[in-house]
């Protein structure tokens, strides 16, 4: 069944969503723009990981408990998904981009003055509910593009975000080692009110495609995942992949601490830049995702994390070079699987990009949240072992699932 019948019952207008895209390749500095939006607001979200220890000394809680502040983040950005994102194909996803841009510039001057550990649980949930840009920029740029070119810069934004995901801890942690942990969030405030004036000057209006209600938008999502596979064979995959990525990322500081030099969050943030190499598989994978079977490219991907976490399974009996071989296996395997199943969610009908996009994120985000909280249960009952089992043991289910 068209996923666009599905949620509308109307090819008519499955026709005209589609007329809305007009072939030509947006601008190279359009396209930088969205890419860089979508780094730096998402950067919001991994800022706290480097300096998940320097938090905990803080508020004087042990590393199970401090884990709450990255699970709690990624669970509001999951709900912002769910409750946000679909109003991006009700109205003008420029206005919507620049909202959330605003708000999370309010709320990165709110959490560092946190007084306690509950109140700054609520605040990184409110910061991951107002960081949803990124997840309003990518269905912005596939709607400008028709056919075979959308993958290719779907994937190019992409790596922006994933970009803007690895350099946020490189930062944080530069900035929380010299300064402190509160300056790494006062400072990103500064940058969201940056890119909000210059997304207010730069970036063109999108109408929407569609004009139901509110309610209505939020309808229609379990129906796109009950009558869609696409969307669920890929949101289960896009799920398990990230939830291998947030058990490690939560857990690496107090890996590192732990070790007989106790590293600081400034070498969390260098292996976040030692990253950025896996990220520039993005194109590539976007152009694979629309060629290849799911099989072979999400597969291979998947293979990819596994060789990771073998690999940094044996290096508490060696130096660091093998979490440095591991880190970037992990970051091109995770990322790869996350723009191919992009790529493939977005052959679907444009005028439910917005709503597609909402269910495949919300599940996506829902599993790093549980890799977060399985990944740090396992470091406190089995230290880096139980971390690297954690992150096999997924993509085996990831695997089979597949395969299946």
């Amino acid at each position: 069944m068209d996923v666009g019948q599905a949620a509308t019952g109307s090819s008519p207008c499955n026709q005209n969503a589609r007329s809305t895209a007009t072939g030509a390749t947006p601008s190279a500095g359009l396209i930088f723009l969205l890419a860089a939006t979508s780094g730096l607001v998402v950067a919001n979200l991994y800022y706290n990981q480097p300096i998940l220890n320097a938090i905990a000394a803080t508020f004087k809680v042990g590393p199970a408990a401090i884990a709450w502040v990255a699970t709690a983040t990624q669970l509001g950005y999951a709900a912002s998904l769910l409750f946000v994102v679909p109003l991006g194909d009700g109205i003008d996803r420029k206005w919507l981009i620049i909202a959330s841009t605003l708000a999370s510039c309010a709320i990165l001057i709110i959490v560092p003055i946190s007084p306690n550990l509950p109140v700054m649980l609520c605040a990184s949930f409110a910061l991951g509910f107002a960081s949803v840009a990124p997840q309003l920029a990518i269905p912005y740029v596939a709607g400008l593009v028709a056919g075979a070119g959308r993958g290719k810069v779907v994937g190019t934004v992409m790596s922006g975000l994933l970009i803007g995901v690895l350099l946020s801890r490189t930062t944080s942690g530069f900035i929380g080692t010299r300064f402190s942990w509160q300056v790494v969030y006062w400072s990103g405030a500064i940058v969201m009110l940056i890119l909000a004036l210059i997304l207010w000057l730069a970036l063109p209006s999108q109408p929407a495609h569609a004009t139901q209600s509110y309610g209505h938008l939020l309808a229609s999502l379990p129906k796109l995942l009950r009558t869609e596979p696409i969307i669920r064979r890929h949101s289960i995959l896009g799920a398990l992949g990230f939830g291998t990525f947030s058990a490690f990322w939560t857990t690496l500081s107090f890996y590192l601490q732990s070790r007989p030099q106790h590293y600081g969050s400034d070498v969390t943030g260098m292996f976040g830049l030692l990253a950025i190499t896996g990220a520039m598989v993005g194109p590539l994978a976007g152009h694979l995702g629309e060629k290849w079977t799911p099989r072979r490219i999400n597969g291979l991907f998947f293979a990819l994390i596994i060789l990771a976490f073998v690999a940094m399974l044996f290096s508490e009996q060696n130096t660091l070079l093998l979490v440095g071989v591991g880190v970037l296996l992990l970051d091109a395997g995770a990322q790869g699987n996350q723009i191919a199943n992009q790529a493939r969610i977005y052959s679907l009908d444009p005028a439910l990009h917005g709503r597609i996009n909402s269910v495949y994120m919300v599940i996506y985000f829902l599993g790093g949240s549980i890799g977060s909280f399985i990944g740090s249960q396992a470091w406190a009952l089995a230290g880096w072992p139980g971390v690297c089992a954690t992150g096999i043991l997924f993509s085996i289910a990831a695997l089979a699932f597949l395969w299946i």
